[in-house]
């Protein structure tokens, strides 16, 4: 690996190649309107279906404006202040006695496992503390790996190394059972918790910038990082990370404005101690489970982060997003990178919507009131992201071809519009980020539509590419009938509620429906 790629990240920038692609894209916007406009003028269905919807777009993106300003007070008021506390303590020579780490690793590439043991140790020179080191493997090539990166470091450093190798299969009781000889040693409940991945490394300076948190801020129980994502694959699926990054960043900052953040995420989060080592901390991570009306009671594969957030949030504790403190995170892509992404925005959707419905159930007191309805914005979003291309669809081909290309013009301003704040966000502009940005929200909102109803039905790639075995016994295929037929019912009534909005058909009247049932 270029030692290039984990550099820290750079000062924004306009690439010449860029600075023509946006000269080039707004270019052709403003083509399209000058053609479009007065045929635009002089079709009234074009004008109906374009006031109907800006109340919906309206809505939509003051909605995103609204993160954007609440994550620049965050940025510019609130967390420098909490910086400065955290500095003041720093340099005074305040040093947690121990920091415990939690890294859970299976088969990794040796290679990524040995930047991220060696990102540990350096971290734990430079800030100077001592550290207790539980990594929950799967396999005794794991663990040669890493004891080859310390047998270069003996003596060096002050870390005890702990192996806890797990029994069962899943990352999930590769945590538990690493949480658990935490707690059979003498631990402080103050000692700050790192929970990694096997392919995160922590950049220079994350411990520093992270650790004086904990001190600064007494009732603070949980962190989590900025992130940077380096994929070994097709440069589109890199730059379909970065995007997401950029929008966490973004997102992150504006949830830290309420002390919660909606995820803490598994490659690199950081907790109180005494918040983990608890039964209930510990159990829900191995074994959670959800009651569902349709599937009865079934455990969750992966989003052990999404459970310890459950956990956390439940008990009402305090969290932040450091946005200055850096983690680089490494994914190789082999093959079709299509699929892939498919496969992570299912694993992803689905851990929203499974633990997203229970938070919102803690209500608004205790989630917060602006968190609890960023939950609520998440499930009405996957909705209302699909309401254009469903009217666009029928005003084109039964009212107006003009609805065509208002939509797409609409795309390309709305969504270059938005891109142009996640530049500041990425750190660079990158003109595919328009496209990319709502290929990624039509395709979330349609996996998330999609697996609403077949919450148990996961898999996972990682860790022996995991699934839940179903026994499709009759009750079973009942079930997965009643599911297919909840879909379309919703679909269904979504699109006649669009259409109806659209004014693209009458809305029904009491008369018609009671000769079309034949009542007097």
């Amino acid at each position: 690996m270029d030692s290039s790629e984990l550099s820290p990240k750079k000062r924004f920038r306009v690439p010449p190649a860029e600075l023509f692609k946006i000269f080039l894209y707004w270019g052709v916007i403003v083509i399209l309107w000058v053609e479009f406009f007065p045929a635009f003028q002089h079709d009234r269905y074009a004008r109906d279906i374009a006031f109907v919807f800006s109340f919906l777009a309206a809505w939509r993106y003051l909605w995103w404006f609204t993160h954007f300003v609440r994550a620049r007070i965050y940025q510019h008021w609130a967390y420098p202040r909490m910086r400065a506390q955290a500095d003041e303590a720093w340099n005074a020579g305040w040093r947690p006695q121990r920091v415990c780490f939690m890294l859970s690793t299976y088969m990794e590439d040796p290679k990524t496992t040995e930047l991220a043991i060696r990102s540990i140790i350096n971290e734990c020179l430079n800030a100077g503390v001592a550290a207790s080191l539980m990594i929950g493997t799967g396999d005794r090539f794991d663990e040669d790996v890493v004891e080859d990166v310390f047998s270069r470091y003996r003596g060096a450093v002050d870390i005890e190394t702990i192996f806890v190798r797990q029994t069962q299969p899943g990352k999930r009781v590769a945590i538990g059972l690493a949480l658990r000889a935490l707690s059979r040693r003498r631990v402080h409940g103050d000692w700050p918790t790192v929970f990694m991945d096997g392919d995160t490394i922590l950049a220079p300076g994350c411990l520093q910038r992270c650790l004086p948190l904990f001190k600064a801020l007494p009732d603070l129980d949980a962190l989590t990082t900025d992130e940077v994502a380096i994929i070994r694959g097709h440069k589109w699926f890199q730059r379909w990370f970065d995007l997401r990054f950029a929008q966490r960043h973004m997102a992150m900052q504006s949830h830290a404005l309420s002390r919660k953040v909606l995820t803490l995420t598994g490659r690199m989060s950081m907790f109180r101690t005494s918040r983990v080592l608890t039964e209930e901390f510990i159990s829900t991570i191995e074994l959670d489970q959800l009651d569902h009306w349709l599937w009865g009671r079934f455990r969750f594969l992966s989003g052990d982060d999404k459970s310890t957030w459950y956990v956390l949030m439940k008990q009402g504790a305090k969290m932040m997003y450091v946005p200055d403190a850096l983690v680089y995170t490494i994914d190789r892509v082999d093959g079709p990178s299509l699929p892939r992404i498919l496969q992570n925005m299912i694993r992803w959707s689905g851990n929203m919507l499974r633990n997203g419905a229970r938070v919102i159930a803690l209500g608004p007191r205790r989630v917060t009131p602006f968190i609890w309805w960023c939950l609520i914005d998440q499930r009405l979003a996957m909705w209302t992201c699909v309401v254009g291309p469903v009217a666009m669809i029928f005003a084109g081909l039964f009212v107006t071809r003009l609805a065509f290309l208002s939509y797409i013009l609409w795309v390309l301003i709305s969504r270059g519009t938005l891109a142009a704040i996640l530049f500041l966000y990425a750190g660079r502009v990158d003109m595919s980020f328009p496209l990319i940005l709502y290929a990624n929200q039509l395709m979330s909102s349609i996996l998330k539509i999609y697996i609403i109803f077949r919450l148990p039905l996961q898999r996972w790639t990682n860790r022996g590419n995991q699934s839940l075995n179903i026994h499709w016994t009759l009750s079973e295929r009942l079930k997965r009938l009643m599911a297919q037929y909840l879909t379309w019912l919703y679909v269904t009534v979504f699109v006649l509620f669009v259409l109806t909005y659209a004014e693209l058909v009458p809305m029904p009247h009491w008369e018609s429906i009671r000769a079309f049932f034949g009542w007097r």
